[in-house]
């Protein structure tokens, strides 16, 4: 039987970045899958990034992972979200074309010679001397390893729902995956249930998109990695409609049939993407709600109706679309369904992702508590990267608050868990300044090198973009204008003008000057017009924000403070009988590793933390 450092089980998001990453750093991956065709599938919406899902992709891609790359070989539309609002909550996002995003990750991790596959449901692990070293498959075979990553997403005992109908599955058309939560259950793992949900796809034939809003993609598309893949030429659009009064009475007709007001569904759904009954049954004085339109790809004829999810039966989900403008004439491919699945609560994990329970066994993705490509992706990247620097006996990779979404994600998760599916907002951050999209490879790059997942020259294109950026920060510093060439400007953007010469950075730095504005100036665009769209950005918002990024770094500083006073594994809380009682039973159960991890603990206050600062003598 051959044994292989790391198995991954599940071939989703969190799966494929989980073995891309252990493999690029050099150990050999078994891949297991239920399906070989479904690697890397869209579950739901065909479309990556957004608010702060979008930063994360460009972390992933800024520390080596291939989400961002991929995304770039395969959208169809690109936008930049939140221009209109400050820097800290730009955030890309991308349309893609689901069947070729499966395919070029499978084409991926095909081509990475330390990748193995092999398509089987994963029964149960195999565990000896109190370690995970394998698992059983349902036809019966046995594959070793040092470590595995589970990453099952929503097929651990999976049960569809549409109306009162429902039926196992991990997916419409796939079966559920049974077996590993009994036997976790049975070592003392705590699992649950939770629930998502997916709208209906129809025909674009079908659909009259006059009566609907053109929403297109930027006029000069960006792309998520930080590498050489090939900017967007062409893009299709989107489109934008909205629900109305006749659609919510049909829709609650079908009320009584539905498993969210029936008791079928007992769990918890996504507070931030709830369900089209859902929206009308809280948000009862809204009388529409917007609808989009996202086409599936370059060359089908399917459409995801974005903001439709729903688990009522089918007869009433296609009376009900057909009342919405534009969809009179629509025909549906396949029905909305709702899904529910088990987790398991993430407060029994190490910061690493490996269980505290059973060493050598990871969790990543939705097994996790969370929802979302994104958030799944990273947890598969930080997951494959812990799991092989644990096993050639190397520090492991904890990405902190102030560095990464990732590690916003990950610390959150850890210490203070999730009772309903975790999103991603940039409001969970403390260091939003900070944590920007542009400058994710300046957080992330040396250290995905250092590892050894981000190549060579990944770090050689990072250092000429900073060499350029800081070209261009000193232009901006030391270059003046004059009221003459300058005024004339000022006047069309509505701010006062100067009347003796200023510094370029004084002139940038008013709210109503953009980098792009003084680009029409012929002093500006004569040295501007040699670097990069990106570049220039990064020179804008470092000399607009830099106030605020260094008032983040100097709180980001005296934060981490707290995370360089380690706390044994031994250390008896429940001696340090001024500590709440709360505190010490949730500090005694949770195992923080430092006073950072435990200042964060839900219900771990202000004053218990001064009481350890106290007993270390700080």
């Amino acid at each position: 039987m051959k044994t292989y450092d790391i198995i991954v089980v599940g071939a989703g998001h969190a799966g494929c970045e989980a073995a891309h990453a252990a493999a690029t750093m050099g150990s050999s991956v078994l891949l297991v899958t239920m399906n070989m065709e479904t690697i890397a599938k869209m579950s739901c919406n065909p479309a990556m990034g957004g608010v702060a899902k979008g930063q994360i992709v460009r972390e992933i891609d800024a520390l080596g992972g291939m989400s961002g790359v991929v995304t770039d070989e395969t959208m169809i539309q690109f936008r930049m979200l939140n221009r209109s609002k400050g820097a800290a909550m730009w955030s890309p996002r991308a349309q893609s074309d689901r069947q070729l995003f499966s395919i070029k990750w499978r084409s991926l991790l095909e081509n990475n010679p330390n990748v193995h596959f092999f398509q089987d449901m994963v029964a149960s692990l195999i565990i000896e001397h109190g370690e995970v070293s394998g698992v059983n498959t349902q036809m019966g075979y046995s594959f070793r390893s040092r470590a595995v990553v589970l990453t099952s997403g929503t097929f651990m005992n999976g049960l569809i729902h549409i109306g009162r109908s429902q039926f196992g599955g991990g997916r419409m058309a796939e079966r559920a995956s049974t077996g590993i939560t009994a036997q976790l259950e049975s070592l003392g793992f705590e699992a649950g249930r939770m629930k998502t949900g997916t709208p209906p796809r129809v025909d674009g034939r079908s659909l009259d998109y006059s009566k609907m809003e053109e929403q297109p993609g930027d006029e000069q598309p960006g792309k998520f990695s930080f590498s050489q893949t090939a900017p967007l030429i062409h893009q299709r659009s989107c489109h934008i409609t909205y629900t109305n009064s006749d659609v919510h009475a049909i829709l609650r007709e079908g009320f009584e049939d539905s498993p969210m007001f029936n008791g079928t569904i007992q769990s918890i759904g996504p507070r931030y993407c709830p369900s089209i009954e859902d929206k009308i049954n809280r948000f009862a004085e809204r009388d529409r709600h917007q609808i989009f339109v996202e086409p599936e790809g370059w060359d089908t004829v399917e459409v995801y109706v974005n903001g439709f999810s729903t688990s009522l039966p089918f007869d009433v989900q296609e009376r009900a679309l057909r009342l919405i403008p534009g969809f009179e004439e629509a025909e549906i491919f396949r029905p909305g369904y709702a899904i529910e699945y088990d987790y398991f609560p993430p407060t029994q994990l190490q910061l690493t992702l490996e269980t505290k329970i059973l060493p050598n066994l990871y969790f990543a993705g939705q097994i996790n508590g969370t929802t979302g490509y994104e958030e799944a992706a990273c947890q598969g990247l930080m997951a494959g990267i812990n799991a092989h620097l644990n096993l050639h006996n190397q520090d492991p990779l904890i990405l902190d608050r102030s560095e990464a979404y990732i590690g916003v994600l990950i610390d959150d998760l850890v210490n203070k868990g999730t009772e309903e599916p975790y999103r991603m907002f940039t409001s969970r951050a403390e260091y939003r300044i900070l944590l920007r999209q542009d400058n994710a490879d300046t957080r992330l790059t040396p250290i995905g090198h250092k590892i050894g997942l981000a190549s060579d020259d990944r770090l050689q294109q990072l250092h000429v973009k900073e060499e350029h950026v800081n070209q261009l920060l000193n232009f901006y510093s030391e270059q003046s204008v004059s009221p003459e060439e300058v005024n004339p400007l000022l006047t069309q953007l509505n701010t006062p003008e100067i009347n003796q010469k200023v510094k370029l950075d004084r002139i940038l730095l008013r709210p109503q000057v953009r980098g792009e504005d003084l680009n029409q100036l012929p002093l500006v665009q004569s040295i501007t017009s040699g670097y990069s769209v990106e570049e220039q950005e990064q020179a804008e918002i470092l000399t607009k924000y830099q106030g605020y990024i260094e008032k983040e770094k100097e709180m980001a500083d005296k934060m981490q403070r707290l995370e360089h006073i380690k706390i044994s594994d031994q250390f008896d809380f429940h001696a340090l009988k001024s500590l709440s009682s709360e505190s010490r039973e949730k500090l005694s159960r949770l195992k923080p590793k430092t006073i950072g991890q435990a200042s964060r603990i839900s219900g771990v206050s202000a004053a218990d933390i001064s009481v350890l600062l106290v007993y270390f003598g700080r």
